[in-house]
């Protein structure tokens, strides 16, 4: 079986970014807005601080109290000529504002790709593609399911396969998954510890995970443990070190063309 390592595919883009940025005039910046202290929101703001300190870019991480300082914040960094990049670290607490807020940034400084007018797609659903081509795993006639409508990576990638025409279907996390089992490449995106059980997966499948969530302070993905023991399959991403690499190193990339 073979392991979907995103962060191998990430190094060799980094060195080229650090190149990119030593060559500007001015060092882009990266600004993060978020309004909760989540360890899984803590990883992430942390190591989007680390690879912008690799590859030269300044971040900085803006923890506002409320989705009105959220607003305010997005509204001035827009105005902002030093400001490359904005991004709106989800979830944020009142979820039902998401879309409002994430529509607020400017298109042209939306490197997350979460805005209705966003420059840029989604950047976990371009590092799905990015680790899936690296390993040149072929989607033409495969069937591909998504388990997770969200945001972030769900909703975006679905649009993307069906644009590309390929076999695509679209699960939410409540559905019937043993359904799981008629399909080539899984890709999950849900949050939820463990819901893709080995019983749902058919051998020879290809299976990547996006999602992460927080159970008793330890970071856990939406397969079960008993899946990276199978030797049928045909490839999985590891439990840490899969797509979450490849989305830092895909949003500093729409950063560095933001800047330029």
């Amino acid at each position: 079986m073979k392991s979907l390592n995103g962060r191998d595919l990430a190094s060799f883009i980094k060195e080229r970014q650090a190149h990119q940025v030593a060559s500007l005039e001015s060092k882009p910046k990266l600004l993060i807005i978020r309004d909760s202290n989540n360890p899984v929101i803590t990883k992430y703001v942390n190591l989007k601080i680390k690879y912008g300190e690799d590859i030269g870019v300044e971040v900085e991480d803006y923890l506002a109290k409320d989705t009105v300082e959220i607003a305010t914040k997005i509204q001035s960094a827009n105005e902002d000529s030093t400001v490359s990049g904005i991004i709106l670290q989800l979830p944020i607490l009142e979820k039902e504002k998401t879309d409002e807020l994430c529509n607020l940034i400017a298109p042209t400084k939306d490197v997350d790709g979460l805005g209705q007018h966003a420059k840029y797609d989604s950047a976990t659903a371009t590092a799905i593609l990015w680790l899936l081509a690296g390993y040149d795993i072929k989607l033409e006639s495969k069937k591909i399911a998504i388990v997770g409508r969200g945001k972030l990576v769900g909703a975006p990638l679905y649009r993307i396969f069906q644009t590309s025409n390929y076999n695509v279907s679209l699960f939410h996390r409540g559905d019937d998954l043993t359904n799981l089992k008629s399909f080539d490449i899984i890709i999950s995106a849900t949050g939820v510890p463990g819901l893709i059980s080995s019983d749902f997966i058919s051998p020879g499948a290809t299976l990547i995970d996006a999602g992460t969530a927080s159970e008793d302070g330890v970071i856990k993905g939406d397969f079960a443990p008993e899946l990276y023991t199978r030797k049928d399959l045909t490839a999985i991403t590891p439990v840490v070190g899969g797509v979450g690499p490849l989305t830092i190193t895909c949003l500093f990339d729409h950063l560095l063309q933001a800047a330029r």
